[in-house]
C-alpha cells in the first residue's frame, strides 16, 4: 500500500497519468474506496476499468455498487462484454434482486451474449437460487454445452424444493462430476431428509476416489447423526484430523453427530479440545447434555457461555428449558423462559412453549401447562399439543388428552401416534368405550398404525429393519441367530452378559 501511495505521489508530482495501473493495483489488494476515488476523477474512464470495479464490488461488495457503475457504464454508451454481465449477475445473486437480473437477461440477448456459456450458466445460477426453477431447467436445456457449474447450480436447487428426482436426473447426466456436484446431491438428501441415500452416495464418491472437502464432511454427519452411524461418523473423524480438514463447521457438526449417536463424553471432549468456538458450538454441547440427561453440566455451560461474550440466542435456551425440564427444575425453568425476552430481548416461539409444556407436563402440572398453551401470542402447533398429550399418557390424564387430541385430530388427522396414544390413555383408566371410540375412528378414517422399524450400522453400511422384515439379503442367517439367541435365553442356565459359545455372522 505504501509502495502505491509513493507511486501515486510521484505521478502527481510529474504530471503522469498512471491511473489504470494504480487502479488495478488497489483492487488486487482490494483496496476498493482508494480505487474508486482515483476512478471518479476520470472524466472518461474506459470499459476495462468499469469492468475491473464491477468484478471488485461484485466478489467484495458492496454488491449495490456493481449495478450502479453498469448504469453509469450504459448511460454512457460504452460497451459491456461478457464478463460484466457474469459479475452483474453474480452481485444479483447476493442480493437476492431477481428483478435486475431479468433486466440483464433482456440486456444480454439484446447484445449477443445469451450464447456465452459463462453468462448462460450465471442466469441459470440466478433462477435457481431465486427459486424460480421453471425458468433455470429452460435455461439449463436451451444451453448448447452443459457446464458442470450450471448442472451444480440445479441440482442445489432442486433440492432446495425437494424435487430430489430431478436433482438425481441432472446429477447422473454429469460425466465428469466435481466434488461439488457429489455435495450438491448429498446435501440435497440431507436436507431432505433422506439419510440412507446421502450416505449411500456418500461412499460411492469416496470409492470413486472423489476426496471430499469440508462442505461434503459437514453435509454428510448430519445423516450419520439422524441414523446414528457412529461407525462412519468416527472414520469421517479420522479423516479430518488425517487431511486437516478441521474447520468451526465440521467440528460442529462432528460435536452433534457424537451427541446423537449417544457419545456425549467424546462430544464434549471435541467442544473442549477446538481452538475456535462460535456459539454454534456452545449450543450443540448444551443441547447435548440436556437431551442426555446431564441438565447441571449443561446449565454450567450456559452460565460460563454469558459470563462471556457471547449472547444466547433462540436456540440456546431450548438447550437451557430441556435441560431444566430434564432437571425437574420447574422454577429455573419459569425463570430462564421469562428472561428471554425481558432480558436477552428475544421472543419465546413455539419450540420454547414446547419445552414449557414438557417441563410442567413431566411435573405433573397439566393445569398450568394448559393454560400456557391457550395463552401462547402463536397458534400451537402439532408439537405443543403433542408434548400436553404425551405428558398425559405419563400421568394418564383423561380430561386434558382428550382436550390436547382434539387439535390434534385436526392438525395431522392421519397421524396413528395420536389415536394409539389416546387408546392407551383410556385402556390404563379402564375406559373401554373410550377405546373402542378411538379405534372405530380409526377404521372411518382408514388409518393404520404404521410398523416401526429400526436401523443399525455394521461395516460402515445401515440396515433398516422392520417388525418380521424379511426384505434383507442376509435374513436367513439374522433370524437364525435371533432363534439361537432366544434358545440360550429359556435355559435356566443363563445369565445376563455370559458368552454365548457362538458369533454373529459379519
Amino acid at each position: 500500500m505504501n509502495q502505491i501511495k509513493q507511486i501515486h505521489a510521484h505521478t502527481l508530482r510529474n504530471g503522469l497519468d498512471q491511473t489504470k495501473l494504480l487502479i488495478t493495483r488497489l483492487l488486487q489488494l482490494p483496496n476498493l474506496h482508494y480505487a474508486r476515488l482515483l476512478f471518479n476523477q476520470i472524466l472518461e474512464p474506459q470499459p476495462f476499468l468499469y469492468n475491473k470495479l464491477i468484478q471488485s464490488y461484485s466478489n467484495n461488495g458492496p454488491f449495490e455498487q456493481s449495478l450502479f457503475l453498469y448504469s453509469n457504464m450504459h448511460s454512457n454508451g460504452l460497451p459491456a462484454n461478457q464478463y460484466t454481465f457474469t459479475f452483474l449477475l453474480k452481485a444479483c445473486v447476493s442480493l437476492c434482486r431477481i428483478h435486475e437480473g431479468q433486466s440483464l437477461h433482456t440486456h444480454i440477448v439484446k447484445l449477443g451474449f445469451y450464447s456465452d456459456l459463462f453468462v448462460t450458466t450465471s442466469m441459470v445460477d440466478l433462477y435457481a437460487k431465486a427459486g424460480l426453477l421453471g425458468d433455470a431447467e429452460k435455461l439449463f436445456d436451451e444451453m448448447g454445452k452443459r457446464e458442470v457449474v450450471a448442472c451444480n447450480v440445479l441440482i442445489a436447487g432442486y433440492g432446495k424444493i425437494g424435487d430430489l428426482c430431478r436433482a438425481r436426473k441432472v446429477f447422473d447426466t454429469i460425466e465428469l462430476k466435481t466434488v461439488v456436484s457429489w455435495t450438491a446431491m448429498i446435501a440435497g438428501y440431507v436436507q431432505n431428509d433422506r439419510f440412507l441415500e446421502a450416505i449411500s452416495l456418500f461412499r460411492m464418491m469416496t470409492e470413486k476416489g472423489m476426496s471430499p472437502n469440508e462442505v461434503t464432511l459437514a453435509s454428510i454427519l448430519p445423516a450419520c447423526a439422524s441414523l446414528g452411524a457412529l461407525g462412519l461418523g468416527e472414520e469421517i473423524h479420522s479423516y479430518v484430523r488425517e487431511n486437516g480438514y478441521a474447520s468451526i463447521f465440521v467440528d460442529n457438526a462432528l460435536m452433534e453427530m457424537y451427541a446423537r449417536c449417544g457419545c456425549i463424553d467424546k462430544a464434549w471432549k471435541l467442544f473442549d479440545e477446538i481452538p475456535e468456538r462460535n456459539l454454534c458450538s456452545w449450543n450443540t454441547i448444551i443441547i447435548g447434555l440436556a437431551v442426555h440427561g446431564q441438565w447441571r453440566d449443561a446449565l454450567n455451560l450456559f452460565n460460563q457461555m454469558i459470563t462471556g461474550s457471547l449472547k444466547p440466542d433462540d436456540i440456546t435456551f431450548v438447550g437451557v428449558l430441556s435441560a431444566c425440564s430434564h432437571g425437574g427444575l420447574m422454577n429455573h425453568g419459569r425463570n430462564y423462559f421469562n428472561s428471554m425476552n425481558s432480558i436477552y430481548g428475544i421472543i419465546p416461539k413455539l419450540q420454547h412453549y414446547g419445552c414449557m409444556v414438557d417441563l410442567l407436563g413431566r411435573a405433573g402440572q397439566l393445569t398450568e401447562a394448559y393454560m400456557l398453551i391457550t395463552s401462547m401470542p402463536v397458534m400451537p402447533d402439532s408439537v405443543i399439543w403433542g408434548a400436553l398429550l404425551g405428558a398425559c399418557s405419563f400421568h394418564c390424564n383423561i380430561e386434558f388428552a382428550e382436550k390436547a387430541v382434539d387439535f390434534l385430530f385436526e392438525l395431522e388427522p392421519n397421524n396413528p401416534g395420536n389415536y394409539v396414544i389416546m387408546s392407551n390413555i383410556y385402556a390404563a383408566r379402564d375406559r373401554w368405550d373410550g377405546v373402542a371410540r378411538v379405534r372405530m375412528k380409526m377404521r372411518k378414517n382408514g388409518i393404520q398404525k404404521v410398523a416401526g422399524h429400526s436401523s443399525i450400522e455394521v461395516d460402515g453400511g445401515v440396515h433398516k429393519f422392520m417388525v418380521e422384515d424379511m426384505s434383507h439379503p442376509r435374513s436367513v442367517e439374522i433370524y437364525s441367530v435371533l432363534d439361537e439367541i432366544a434358545e440360550h435365553m429359556r435355559l435356566p442356565r443363563f445369565v445376563m452378559g455370559q458368552d454365548l459359545g457362538f458369533s454373529v455372522p459379519g
